[in-house]
C-alpha cells in the first residue's frame, strides 16, 4: 500500500498541475492564502445568517389572495435555496482543494515530512456536496440521466462535438471549464474521463495522467475510481514508468475485484511484462 500511495506522489511530480510544486513559495505566501480562504469562509457564514427579514407571505385579503401570496413567496425561496446551495458547494470544493494544495506544499518546504504519507481530507466544513449545482430552479433533463442545470448540457454537448470531430485540445479545454462552472455536476466522473482521453489523443500524455489522477483522487471509491486508476497505469507505461504503470495496474485488481477495468489492468500488464 505504501508503494502505490509513493507511486502516485511521483505521478504527480512527473505530472505537475501547476500549483503543485511551487518551489520558490515561502510558508508566508501560504499563511497568506490559508488567510485569504479563512476570510472567504467568514463571508459564507454571513450569508447563512439570517437577517430577520421574512418576505411579503402574510398578506391580508381573501384566502386565495393569501394563498398565491404564499406560493409565491415559497417559489422565491425555493430559488433562493438553490443558489446558496451552488454557492456553498462551489466555496466547500474550491476550499477543500486549496487546503489539499497548501497542506501538500507545507509539507515539501518542511523537514521530516513525507509527502507519500498524506491522507487525503474531509470535505471543508464536513458537507456533502449536493448533486444540483443549478443557479436556478429550471432544470433540464438529459434524456433518462440526471437532471441538469440551464445550460450544463449545452456546454457538455459543445465539448462531446468538439471531441467527436477529433478537436482534442479544443474539447480537453472545453471540459476543463466544464469542471470549473459546474463543480459537483452529475456529469462530473464522465467529464473527467473524457477530458483526459483528450488530453492523451492530443499527446499531452502528462497532463492526461495528471487528469487521471485527479479523478481517482477526489473519490478513490466511486464509481470512476476504477478506470481512472486504470489510465493512471496506462499513461505510466506510455511515459515509459513501467516499475510505477504495474504497480498501479495491479492495484486495480486489489481494491476493485469485481469491477471490468480489471480485465483492461491485467492485458496492459501483460503487454508491459510486468511479473
Amino acid at each position: 500500500m505504501r508503494r502505490f500511495v509513493a507511486v502516485l506522489a511521483l505521478v504527480a511530480v512527473v505530472c505537475p498541475a501547476g500549483a503543485w510544486a511551487q518551489n520558490d513559495e515561502t510558508l508566508a505566501d501560504i499563511r497568506q492564502e490559508l488567510s485569504i480562504l479563512y476570510v472567504e469562509i467568514q463571508r459564507l457564514k454571513r450569508e447563512l445568517s439570517t437577517t430577520g427579514a421574512t418576505g411579503d407571505a402574510t398578506v391580508g385579503g381573501s384566502a386565495l389572495d393569501r394563498l398565491g401570496a404564499i406560493e409565491s413567496e415559497l417559489q422565491r425561496l425555493t430559488s433562493k435555496t438553490e443558489q446558496l446551495e451552488f454557492r456553498i458547494d462551489k466555496v466547500v470544493t474550491d476550499g477543500t482543494n486549496r487546503v489539499g494544495d497548501l497542506e501538500f506544499r507545507l509539507c515539501e518546504l518542511e523537514s521530516g515530512c513525507d509527502v507519500a504519507t498524506l491522507e487525503p481530507g474531509s470535505t471543508l466544513g464536513g458537507i456533502a456536496l449536493s448533486t444540483n449545482t443549478g443557479t436556478d430552479a429550471t432544470l433540464d433533463p438529459v434524456e433518462d440521466g440526471p437532471e441538469l442545470a440551464v445550460g450544463e448540457k449545452a456546454d457538455f454537448d459543445a465539448a462531446e462535438a468538439a471531441m467527436t470531430s477529433g478537436n482534442y485540445a479544443d474539447a480537453a479545454a472545453r471540459f476543463e471549464a466544464f469542471q470549473q462552472a459546474y463543480p459537483g455536476s452529475p456529469l462530473s466522473d464522465k467529464v473527467g474521463l473524457m477530458r483526459g482521453e483528450a488530453l492523451e489523443k492530443s499527446g499531452d500524455l502528462k497532463q492526461a495522467g495528471r487528469a487521471y489522477l485527479d479523478l481517482f483522487s477526489t473519490n478513490e471509491a466511486g464509481p470512476a475510481a476504477p478506470e481512472a486508476l486504470y489510465r493512471v497505469g496506462s499513461i505510466l507505461g506510455q511515459l515509459g514508468q513501467n516499475d510505477q504503470a504495474c504497480v498501479t495496474l495491479g492495484e486495480v485488481g486489489v481494491r476493485f475485484p469485481q469491477d471490468a477495468a480489471v480485465a483492461q489492468a491485467q492485458t496492459k500488464m501483460a503487454q508491459l511484462g510486468c511479473q
